[in-house]
C-alpha cells in the first residue's frame, strides 16, 4: 500500500513536470505567433493609408502651339490625375468649345463633375520664327498713281521660307503714289524693323533722285524697342 502511495505521489510530480515543460515551450510560440499577427495587421493597414487618394480636381493651364489640336481627353487637364480615382476621372465632362487653336491667345476649358464647373485656361502660342541672318530691303521707284504691291517679296532681295514671307509684315502707309516724293517703308520679322525707301516721280522726269521735283517725305518712325535696319543700294 506504502508502494502504491509513493508510486502515485512519483507519477504526480512526473506530470506536473511534463506539464511545466510542455508550457514552456508552446507559450513563447504563441507569443510571439500573436505578435507576428499584429505585425502583419499594422503593416496591412499602413499600406491602406498611403493609397488613399484625395480626389480633388485641380485644373492645369495647357500650353498649345497655334494650328495643332486639343487633346479630348478630360485626365490630360488635370493638375494631379494620379490622385484622383479612375471612377470619378471617367465621370469628368470637358469642354473646349471656347478656344480657337488658330489664333494665338489665351482662352477658358470647363470641366463639370457632379453639377459643379471647374474653369481652366488654354494658351495659343505662335510657332517659333526661323532665324534669318541676313534680310535686305530693296529701293524701288515707281510712277505717280502706281498701285504698290502687297507682296512683300517685291521689296525684299533674298529669296525667303515660305514660312518666313507668312510671318513678314509689310508696311507702305507713309507713301503716296499721288505725290512725287521720297517716302520710307518698312518691313517687320520676329521683331526686328527693316526699312529703305520708295520714290514716287512724274512720268515725264524720269526715276533720277537728283531732279529739283523730288521732294524727301521721309518719315521715320522712331521706336526704341525695335531693331531697325536701313538698306540703300549703292
Amino acid at each position: 500500500m506504502k508502494n502504491s502511495f509513493n508510486y502515485f505521489v512519483s507519477g504526480s510530480f512526473a506530470f506536473l513536470g511534463l506539464l511545466c515543460i510542455t508550457s514552456g515551450v508552446a507559450i513563447p510560440k504563441l507569443a510571439a505567433n500573436t505578435e507576428t499577427n499584429s505585425v502583419v495587421k499594422l503593416s496591412v493597414t499602413q499600406k491602406q493609408v498611403s493609397f488613399c487618394k484625395s480626389n480633388e480636381i485641380k485644373l492645369a493651364d495647357i500650353n498649345v502651339e497655334v494650328n495643332n489640336p486639343l487633346s479630348t481627353n478630360a485626365k490630360d487637364y488635370l493638375k494631379t490625375p494620379n490622385d484622383i480615382d479612375t471612377s470619378i476621372i471617367n465621370r469628368l465632362k470637358l469642354d473646349t468649345s471656347n478656344v480657337n487653336v488658330n489664333q494665338v491667345g489665351s482662352y477658358t476649358y470647363t470641366i463639370t463633375y457632379n453639377k459643379k464647373i471647374y474653369n481652366g485656361t488654354v494658351n495659343v502660342k505662335s510657332k517659333a520664327l526661323p532665324q534669318v541672318d541676313i534680310m535686305t530691303l530693296k529701293s524701288l521707284s515707281f510712277e505717280t498713281n502706281t498701285k504698290l504691291s502687297l507682296d512683300v517679296t517685291t521689296y525684299i532681295k533674298e529669296q525667303l521660307a515660305p514660312e518666313v514671307v507668312a510671318a513678314v509684315r509689310l508696311d507702305i502707309s507713309n507713301v503716296d503714289v499721288t505725290k512725287p516724293g521720297r517716302y520710307l517703308y518698312s518691313i517687320s520679322y520676329n521683331g526686328k524693323l527693316y526699312t529703305n525707301t520708295i520714290t514716287i516721280y512724274e512720268p515725264k522726269f524720269g526715276t533720277t533722285t537728283n531732279d529739283s521735283t523730288i521732294k524727301d517725305n521721309i518719315v521715320n518712325k522712331d521706336d526704341s524697342n525695335t531693331n531697325i535696319n536701313t538698306n540703300k543700294n549703292s
